[in-house]
């Protein structure tokens, strides 16, 4: 079995130099890896097949027999690292806090430690109000794009 951490390193390695960053690295059982990655701008089919190719030029497949998948995160996926909130500042996101609580507003002000959150209130009979609500990182279960359907 390939150890998590040696795909990292590997990741790490075949990503220094470009605008990729890691997302995630998960195993499936003995021989599947599946490694997450994403740009500010989005990543591309063109990008992750590269990747998926340095990445196994880095591994022997004589020793070890393996399946690799690298992909995008997808539109309804968690973020699960700060860049992830720093390429969506600026857009409608929903925060679950880990009291359960459901925010929907527009993602700012992403730092080290947590980010602000632009809400609307709406009272009947008057206009919507704007508020900011800070967010320290550990203080959220979940935080992903808002995507609105309209029909």
């Amino acid at each position: 079995m390939i150890e998590k951490s040696r795909i990292e390193n590997i990741v790490s390695e075949c990503i220094k130099g470009t605008d990729i960053f890691l997302v995630s690295v998960k195993t499936g059982g003995p021989d599947r890896i599946f490694v997450t990655v994403d740009t500010a701008a989005g990543i591309s089919l063109d990008q992750c097949v590269d990747l998926h190719r340095s990445i196994e030029a880095s591994l022997d497949r004589n020793s070890e027999d393996f399946e690799l998948q690298v992909s995008s995160p997808g539109l309804d996926a968690q973020f699960v690292v700060i860049e992830q909130y720093r390429k969506n500042e600026g857009k409608k996101v929903e925060v679950i806090n880990l009291e359960g609580e459901k925010f929907t507003g527009i993602l700012k002000n992403v730092t080290r430690g947590g980010f602000e959150l632009e809400t609307e209130i709406r009272i009947k009979g008057k206009k919507p109000e704007k508020h900011d609500i800070s967010f320290n990182f550990d203080q959220v279960k979940s935080t992903k794009e808002f995507y609105s359907i309209k029909t």
